[in-house]
């Protein structure tokens, strides 16, 4: 682990070199023109009342009332955060009008473990009712009135993604729809309009004013479950929905409409998230629903990763975006027995371990953007050219490779001084950072001097804020180690040889669980576009189409690796049992055609109409 105190005299050095207003710009994981989401951590499983409360609302969520009235009367905003707990917020509402016979620690105590198991989330996900709450479940639309986490940047910028997704609008920001736009995911406009917030605003309708914070009332004649209405009644405990966020003159409370830089796999999580929702979401069970649809922002949110890390390093070669048909995610060998087959398991972990070798150049791909980024937007040349950067930057990043790759007359003057500032760096980080200084003078291995320096600023800011931070983004889209996710890790370790030293890591390999299964089947078996209904759908058709859409392996190669004929049978054998014991695959004898695929829960008749 790099030393805190080198990192911070590393970085007061590049600040002297750079001046500290461009080494803010430039000193970070992200590049939001190809990535819109900070390359850190996330709970992917409290993303959805975020959702909620933009497409509610037309902004980013800001401070609310759930510490105020679960917090206690604690005198810091520190101590209130611990006084928030499972066991006081039961307490709170069992002694309000909505709640009887909860008075005793007994029913108190059952109420806390409702509340634990359908709304609330501890602190690191830890038992009991004496921890820190931290998330908020998206048991309900009224899970949005909660401010869980805390701040919505916690969220790494996921929910603003999704909704710029899914919203699919013009501009630089997200917008309220107007008029008669048609959209099958309206901003700031009534719940019908809503796709996602139809399905889970059952019992809620608006009150006067639209945007108002209190307009939105529970109809106390409606029927809902019991973890929707448990949802309902933290709400109504509020009072309010939470503000819009505050600071930087109106700038930070509006929805950034930046997508990643792969569009056609952005396209593709908006065209199944709509299909899966439209379909489902009035006849599945609730909690089989919000399972399965985390699933598949799982799966969209790993395949828009993947793919921008593909796109990325094709352009790191030519300086070109690739055209949307040769836009693909990174291919993985699926373990579909789930670890029980260890031969399997360990080729899907060298799998995943192919990939995060690949992966190892992608924090320096993004330094190289931000720097020349930053250039380019300060040639008055370039300035002029007046390139569009939002929704999609392709135009802009295709023109930062003509600047990489010298097609360009500008990049004489942005090299140069890019040349200039690497011989001054290196000056300055001799005595005390030999490596990164010979990356930067080593011109006979790089001569371009724009990687020379992406690749020692990248050393510089250490591998935890590279590596180690990558990995564990790629871990939170997957939703890894979790009963719905894509991937599984395994600690493991071993003594070097002629040493007492023993090496620790986690691998990881990408496995199946039922949840993705189940969300994966009921998808591909509706019928294609807007249509209703069911098509049939054979088991070699669905191999073939988890292939090519998301990158997933099941019956052959993925690329670079070789995997024998007889593992492969072996593998696609298990997929199918594992698919016919949970009655989604059918088949009247051993012909490939005759194995069709079927949904467990039938389609929700829905509407037809077209939209555009």
């Amino acid at each position: 682990m790099t030393n805190p105190a080198s990192l911070s005299t590393a970085r007061s050095i590049v600040d002297e070199v750079f001046g500290r207003g461009m080494t803010r710009e430039f000193w970070s994981g992200n590049y939001e023109r190809a990535l819109p989401i900070s390359v850190q951590n996330f709970d992917l499983a409290a993303v959805l009342p975020a959702v909620f409360f933009m497409f509610r609302f037309g902004y980013r969520r800001g401070k609310g009332k759930f510490l105020e009235s679960f917090g206690a009367d604690a005198a810091t905003t520190r101590d209130r955060r611990r006084a928030a707990t499972i066991e006081r917020v039961a307490r709170t509402l069992a002694d309000t009008e909505w709640f009887e016979g909860f008075h005793d620690p007994t029913t108190q105590a059952i109420l806390g473990d409702l509340l634990l198991c359908f709304c609330l989330e501890n602190s690191k996900r830890a038992l009991g009712r004496d921890k820190q709450v931290q998330r908020v479940a998206p048991a309900h639309y009224m899970a949005s009135w909660l401010d869980l986490p805390e701040s919505v940047v916690h969220l790494r910028y996921v929910p603003e993604v999704i909704v710029a997704v899914l919203a699919n609008q013009e501009g630089d920001f997200v917008e309220e729809n107007q008029g008669q736009e048609r959209s099958w995911f309206a901003v700031g406009r009534g719940f019908e309009e809503n796709v996602l917030l139809k399905a889970f605003h059952q019992g809620v309708t608006r009150e006067g004013f639209a945007g108002g914070r209190t307009a939105d009332r529970f109809q106390e004649e409606a029927e809902v479950g019991l973890d929707q209405l448990l949802m309902v009644r933290l709400a109504m405990q509020l009072g309010a929905a939470p503000d819009k966020l505050r600071g930087g003159e109106g700038e930070r409370e509006r929805i950034s409409n930046q997508r990643p830089i792969a569009e056609q796999a952005a396209e593709d999580f908006s065209e199944d998230i709509r299909r899966f929702v439209r379909s489902y979401a009035g006849h599945m069970p609730r909690h089989a629903f919000v399972e399965l649809l985390e699933s598949c922002m799982a799966v969209g949110l790993t395949t828009i990763l993947t793919s921008v890390v593909e796109v990325l390093l094709e352009w790191a070669e030519t300086g070109e975006i690739p055209a949307r048909s040769r836009c693909r995610p990174s291919s993985f060998f699926v373990d579909c027995s789930y670890g029980v087959e260890r031969s399997l398991r360990s080729l899907a972990e060298q799998s995943a371990d192919d990939f995060a070798r690949r992966i190892e150049r992608f924090p320096a791909v993004l330094m190289a953007l931000r720097l020349l980024d930053q250039s380019a937007r300060y040639d008055p040349k370039l300035n002029r050219l007046g390139i569009e950067k939002r929704p999609y930057a392709t135009e802009w990043l295709n023109m930062l490779g003509d600047l990489l790759c010298t097609r360009r007359d500008e990049a004489g003057p942005i090299l140069y001084e890019l040349e200039r500032k690497a011989e001054q760096l290196a000056e300055r980080l001799e005595e005390d950072y030999p490596e990164a200084t010979h990356m930067l003078r080593n011109r006979n291995l790089q001569p371009n001097p724009v990687w020379r320096m992406a690749e020692a600023l990248t050393s510089l800011q250490g591998r935890d804020n590279s590596q180690t931070k990558l990995a564990k983004l790629v871990d939170s889209a997957l939703l890894a180690d979790r009963p719905n996710g894509l991937a599984v890790k395994r600690p493991t370790s071993w003594r070097v040889p002629g040493t007492t030293s023993v090496t620790r890591r986690e691998l990881r390999s990408l496995a199946f669980t039922d949840s993705v299964l189940d969300y994966l089947v009921h998808l591909h078996v509706l019928r294609c576009g807007n249509k209703t209904g069911f098509r049939p759908l054979s088991f070699g058709e669905f191999l073939n189409i988890i292939h090519l859409r998301y990158g997933f392996c099941v019956d052959q190669e993925p690329e670079g690796m070789v995997i024998s004929a007889e593992q492969l049978r072996m593998n696609r054998a298990i997929l199918e049992r594992r698919l016919r014991d949970l009655g989604l695959l059918v088949g009247v004898n051993d012909a490939e055609a005759m194995k069709l695929l079927r949904p467990r829960f039938r389609q929700h008749e829905v509407n037809s109409d077209d939209l555009d």
